[in-house]
This record gives C-alpha cells, sequence and structure tokens, in this order.
C-alpha cells in the first residue's frame, strides 16, 4: 500500500494548537512536535469504530493493547515484559512527574541533561524536587552524555536520573555503551531512571537500532521506569495515550502511589488508536520512516548551505536541533518566525541560540520553509568571530535555567 504524505492537510481550521499559534499569520508552525500527516487509514478505522458504539464511558486498557504491546516489545528488541509490570498513563508529560515523585523525597534532586524537552526540565520543581543540570556535550560533531561531569555532580540527595533516548531535541539514539555508562553510575550511586523512549520507532538511520535501557542488565531493569506511547511515531499525540515500563514491584508501587489524586486514567479513543497503530500500521510506519528520512537529510543539505548555521545529524525523531548562535540576534526564533517560520526557542530546552525544527511535513512545506529561513539568515547581522565559534568549536552548553 502506498501512503501520501506529500500531500497537505489544511489544520487552519481544526483548533490546532501547533497552527493556531500563527493565526491569521503567514508563518509556517514548525514548533511543536506533531505531525502534518493524516495518521495510518487503520487507526482512522478503528477511530471510527469507537465513534459508531457511541458510548464513551470511563475506559481501561483493553487486554488485547497489552498482549500487542508485549508482542512488538519482544519481538523489536528481544525484550520480555510481564503485563504486571506496565502502568497506563494518560501521557508522557504525567509519567515525567510520576516518576520525579517517585524517587526520593520532596527537596532530594533530579539529574536532567540539558539541552532537553522542556517538561524534563519543568517536572522535577513542580514535583517537589531539586533540578540538577548536567549539560550534555558536543563532541566532534556529536553531542553525547558527560558521564565525568555526571559523575562529579551527583551528591548524597541525588535520587533519579531523566533520560531522553531518541534524544528531544538533538535527535541522537544513544548506544549500548554509552547507556551502560549511565547506568553503572546509577547502579554505584542507587539511581532511579526514567527513561523516555517515546520516538524509539523513528529511527532515521537504517543501521542503528534503538536499545532499550531497562534491557541493558537485571539492575537496570529494576531501577528504570521507561515511558512509552504510539503518540508520535504514528501521529496520535492528542489522543493521549502513554504507557510506563516498571519491573520492580517497589518501584511500580511507588509510581502508582504518585497517581492517588493527580492523574486519571486513559481514554477509549486513545486505547484505540494504540492498538490499531501497534497491532496494523507497520506498513505506514516504515513508510513514514523513509519520508522522514529524505526530509532529514534536506534538511541536513539545506543548513549546510546556510553558514553560519549549523546542525548535527539527525539520527532518531523528526526533529532538527539548529545552532543559530553566530547570528546576532537576541532570539533567533524570533527572527525567523519575523520571516515566516515558527520554529521553537532553544531557551524552552536550556540552550538560547539554538532553534529546534519539526521536519514532520509535506516536503513542500518544508522547501518554502527552509527557502524562507535562508533568506532570513541572508538578511541577517553575522558575527565573524561567532560565526567561527558557531560551526566549530566543540564544547558544553551554557549553565542551567
Amino acid at each position: 500500500m502506498s501512503y501520501d504524505f506529500d500531500a497537505v492537510v489544511d489544520r487552519r481550521h481544526s483548533d490546532s494548537v501547533k497552527w493556531d499559534r500563527y493565526k491569521g499569520r503567514d508563518v509556517i508552525p514548525m514548533w511543536v512536535a506533531d505531525m502534518d500527516f493524516r495518521c495510518a487509514p487503520e487507526i482512522l478505522a478503528a477511530l471510527h469504530r469507537v465513534v459508531d458504539h457511541g458510548v464513551f464511558g470511563y475506559a481501561h486498557a483493553p487486554d488485547g493493547l497489552t498482549a500487542c504491546l508485549l508482542g512488538r516489545l519482544r519481538e523489536r528488541y528481544g525484550w520480555t515484559v510481564e503485563a504486571e509490570h506496565l502502568v497506563w498513563l494518560p501521557d508522557l508529560g504525567a509519567g515525567l512527574h510520576l516518576a520525579c515523585r517517585a524517587a526520593g523525597d520532596e527537596g532530594d534532586q533530579v539529574l536532567v541533561m540539558p539541552p532537553i524537552y522542556p517538561p524534563f526540565l519543568a517536572a522535577p520543581k513542580r514535583s517537589g524536587r531539586q533540578r540538577l543540570d548536567v549539560p550534555l556535550s558536543l563532541r566532534n560533531g556529536r553531542w553525547a552524555m558527560d558521564l565525568d561531569a555526571v559523575a562529579r555532580a551527583i551528591t548524597p540527595r541525588t535520587r533519579a536520573v531523566l533520560l531522553c533516548n531518541p534524544h528531544n531535541p538533538v535527535g541522537r539514539l544513544y548506544t549500548a555503551e554509552e547507556l551502560r555508562g549511565l547506568m553503572d553510575l546509577c547502579r554505584r550511586h542507587d539511581l532511579v531512571v526514567c527513561s523516555d523512549e517515546v520516538h524509539a520507532e523513528l529511527t532515521l538511520d537504517a543501521d542503528l537500532r534503538h536499545v532499550p535501557t531497562a534491557m541493558l542488565s537485571a539492575d537496570a531493569a529494576a531501577r528504570t521506569i521507561t515511558l512509552l506511547s504510539a503518540s508520535k511515531t504514528f501521529n496520535v499525540p492528542g489522543l493521549r495515550c502513554a504507557v510506563a515500563v516498571i519491573a520492580d514491584e517497589g518501584l511500580r508501587r511507588r509510581f502508582r502511589g504518585a497517581f492517588a489524586g493527580l492523574v486519571s486514567g486513559g481514554n477509549p479513543f486513545g486505547y484505540a488508536a494504540s492498538l490499531a497503530a501497534w497491532r496494523d500500521a507497520e506498513p505506514w510506519r516504515l513508510a513514514l520512516v523513509d519520508y522522514l528520512r529524505g526530509n532529514r537529510d534536506l534538511v541536513e543539505r539545506a543548513i549546510a548551505d546556510t553558514p553560519p548555521l549549523a546542525m548535527t545529524h539527525v539520527e532518531a525523531t523528526y526533529l532538527a536541533w539548529i545552532d543559530a548562535r553566530a547570528l546576532c540576534a537576541d532570539n533567533p526564533a524570533a527572527l525567523f518566525e519575523e520571516a515566516g517560520v515558527g520554529l521553537m526557542d532553544g531557551k524552552e530546552f536550556g540552550a538560547p541560540g539554538y532553534v529546534r525544527l519539526n521536519f514532520g511535513c509535506p516536503r513542500s512545506l518544508l522547501r518554502e520553509a527552509l527557502d524562507r529561513i535562508g533568506r532570513a539568515v541572508g538578511g541577517a547581522t553575522i558575527g565573524h568571530d561567532a560565526a567561527i565559534a558557531g560551526r566549530q568549536r566543540p564544547g558544553r552548553l551554557p549553565g542551567s535555567l
């Protein structure tokens, strides 16, 4: 079956958070992480069945969904998970907050590694914890965890690490060796790890393979909360369905305990969409990944041809992390917005001077956005020394927010 990812869907009158930000303006929205593609026909059919039933009461995850997910994890990764290890959630954001509450006590520390998806930065404080920032390092054109810095930063009050793999926004897919290094530190310091792996099925490089953190060892499984969802891969984030995989009974009990009065269960639309996605829509996913790979290549070529902008290679996700520090602009996101492209400001990720571009859209829209970015840079003031630094200097990001 062929799928038309080139089709432009008009989202301007659909109450879209992404598109309504620039209502009435000629701005292409490429900021928030949802895609501009219609979802798989198998998912649409499943949702029609829910609508046709006509009763939308409280729902729990169906047995078929649980069995489907367990089979998918076993088939894709060789990861054996038991049904009782699953805790269904309304979304990934809730999972991050619950993980912070499940680790340690109020006032304890949760370590994060910016630049990072904004809820990672907000969850510790909102959970009554202190946030401990250890920035990623840019080495030889590739973002990496600075495990030496992580080791130095850990204190007796550190209780948890929030990990994003594949990484939003830098697009890295961490290797098993990198993950083992982190988990060795977590074992030595008895830390819980919350591993957001929501983009795992959007690996763009054919020679790379996602490794679930919890699969590394029995100890890793015992201290890891893995967050999964069909939301990003199958473009159904608005249907609100996610799951936490927690093998350790005590950790799972604390996680569930944090639920009380704060988080409700899922909904029949989210469950139906997730089951249809994981069970029936694999051909659509494969076609999507191929299309996104082409979009990724287009973005990387365009940015390479638009100095002084720079970016590292996107191994996974549909997100490009662009270094715009060499532009003489206090807010590069505002500069690009004026040129008609709505990008996400890097300071929301803990990295001022960067912008994040969502290339999960029809290619014609992407080409127009990249043309506008090129024109904006052509008309911008650029510092020579800053341009050299922005393109060549490896190093750490600025300090925490």
